[in-house]
């Protein structure tokens, strides 16, 4: 393996940690609003960096999108998964990868919240605006040891972490004779942040890998996974949701936004062009039918993600809608795939230059869709165990 740079990147905001009473009053879509247009000024810095740069980090402080999920017991907002959602995919329409990043700070609360009282103390000490990364992948070894844990080892796809100022990882730690998954809450100077991502799409979001090597995590400072699944957090309703039920929202509310701008973007480039024959290209047959589908496609994905957000919102956790949530997360994300792959190839050589924004968001949708949570097999065989066993009733 080739080795990596290790990363020098603040971890601490540049400002003070606390927004304004008027900032934290209003809604984290308000508080997106309110940053946009930092955040879409600073896409294109943010892709050539591969990473967040502290003022788009600081803005997405601003916003609120640290402190939503984030207990109110702990200053947290404790906020909505359809405020979530609208916020995400409205930052998204600015910048897939400063969205992306949002959304992973956002949901890193939901699983602080699952800590022990000391270890949420710890977490939240220097407030609720908190920037929280996180890598699931089971990398790593765990020992247990006296107390809690020794972890060693290096975990990928970090997103965000270069401006975070704690982890979560993810990894197999032995339970009695047995092992289970487990989260263990890192604070920024216990690991190194090696500089591997350099991939194709969503570029700016600085997903990249975490190395420990005997960092001792105390017991408080973690949980398993089994609570996250059940939802048995606190007393913010936000907490109860299973993870999974919500999970694929994080991922696939940023790619909507990019789509959304991919759409309005490609419909400005076509609207005034003129073919050589002499006539408009907005009337040509095949440049309608894809503004009509691909408008009916990202119709539908905001439909099936407010109808995810909204059960989530109502307390609907039950099985029926677990199974329904993680199909229509993958379907999402096939639809909004089929919209930035039909504008691409619809959208000539302009659209396919490298400064064109049209080809960044083709490759951050497509690269958003490839996420574990966004897949269909699994989704589909979850849901056909569900859809099937209604049929499973003895007949008499």
């Amino acid at each position: 393996m080739t080795a990596a740079r290790v990363q020098e990147a603040p971890a601490r905001r540049s400002e003070a940690p606390t927004p304004p009473a008027a900032a934290r009053s209003r809604s984290l879509t308000e508080g997106a609003r309110h940053v946009l247009g930092a955040v879409a000024d600073s896409a294109e810095t943010v892709e050539a960096a591969r990473s967040l740069d502290v003022r788009t980090a600081d803005a997405l402080s601003d916003a609120g999108f640290a402190r939503h999920f984030v207990p109110t017991a702990h200053g947290g907002t404790g906020g909505t998964y359809r405020d979530f959602c609208d916020a995400v995919a409205l930052l998204g329409e600015a910048s897939a990868s400063a969205a992306w990043c949002a959304s992973v700070y956002a949901a890193m609360g939901i699983l602080g919240a699952h800590l022990p009282q000391r270890g949420r103390a710890e977490l939240w000490r220097g407030g609720p605006d908190t920037r929280i990364a996180g890598s699931f992948a089971p990398a790593g070894r765990v020992e247990s040891v006296p107390g809690g844990w020794r972890l060693n080892g290096e975990w990928t796809f970090a997103s965000g972490v270069g401006r975070a100022e704690w982890t979560f990882l993810g990894a197999m730690a032995p339970a009695g004779d047995d092992r289970q998954y487990r989260f263990f809450a890192v604070p920024r100077g216990a690991y190194r942040v090696l500089d591997t991502w350099h991939n194709v799409g969503l570029r700016g979001t600085g997903s990249n890998t975490v190395a420990l090597r005997d960092v001792l995590v105390p017991g408080h400072r973690s949980f398993a996974q089994s609570a996250l699944m059940a939802g048995t957090a606190g007393a913010d309703l936000c907490h109860a949701a299973p993870y999974k039920t919500v999970n694929g929202l994080n991922f696939l509310t940023p790619a909507l936004g990019a789509a959304r701008a991919g759409l309005r973007l490609w419909s400005a480039g076509v609207a005034h062009k003129r073919e050589v024959t002499g006539g408009m290209t907005r009337d040509r047959g095949s440049i309608r039918e894809a503004l009509a589908r691909s408008a009916a496609e990202l119709d539908l994905v905001e439909l099936m993600v407010a109808r995810a957000a909204g059960a989530a919102d109502a307390g609907e956790h039950d099985t029926p809608h677990l199974a329904r949530a993680q199909r229509d997360f993958a379907v999402a994300a096939e639809l909004l795939v089929a919209v930035v792959d039909r504008l691409f190839r619809l959208g000539g050589a302009r659209g396919q230059t490298e400064d064109s924004a049209l080809q960044r968001i083709w490759r951050d949708v497509n690269c958003a869709a490839g996420h574990a949570s966004l897949q269909f097999d699994p989704a589909a065989a979850a849901y056909a165990r569900h859809a099937f066993a209604a049929f499973d009733t003895p007949r008499p």
